[in-house]
């Protein structure tokens, strides 16, 4: 029989977003790193395109934040484009529909004003390009010392 992210250990208002988006079964990617992230060890992950790599880091380390808590970011993800922010903000947003789990979006091509004031206001992960995250962070908008986690997302060697 096939694993659920019940089995997982996937909570049910994660499980209630995932079936909601027409996700009802991990896969393989899912299944080896999710139980090791929620067992607090770092985890290199290879898969393809469309295996759900993003659910696979974003699920857990959701699960293990639970809420929102102050104003400091707990969680950085970082990626090479805007294109790729904006796609694991969008999964980041389906997975948090049931928490009070809050995500910034820091990308170039648009003004930095916006993004700063969204740090300011508090958020739990941030999602970034590394140029607008040391941008931002320079300006003094962002507060490093919570950070517990953080995610490298299409590292390439």
């Amino acid at each position: 029989m096939p694993l659920t992210f019940t089995d997982l250990n996937i909570t049910r208002q994660f499980v209630n977003a995932l079936d909601e988006s027409g996700i009802t079964a991990p896969t393989e990617i899912q299944v080896a790193a999710i139980p090791k992230i929620l067992g607090g060890q770092d985890l290199i992950g290879i898969a393809q395109t469309g295996t759900g790599k993003t659910a696979a880091y974003l699920l857990p380390l959701m699960q293990v934040m639970k809420f929102a808590k102050g104003t400091e970011p707990r969680c950085l993800v970082l990626v090479p484009t805007k294109e790729l922010v904006v796609q694991v903000e969008k999964n980041f947003r389906q997975l948090a529909k049931y928490t009070d789990l809050r995500c910034v979006a820091l990308y170039g091509g648009v003004g930095a004003s916006q993004q700063k004031k969204q740090c300011e206001a508090g958020t739990d992960f941030i999602i970034a390009t590394t140029g607008r995250f040391l941008e931002i962070y320079a300006a003094g908008c962002i507060d490093c010392k919570k950070i517990r986690h953080i995610v490298l997302d299409e590292a390439t060697g």
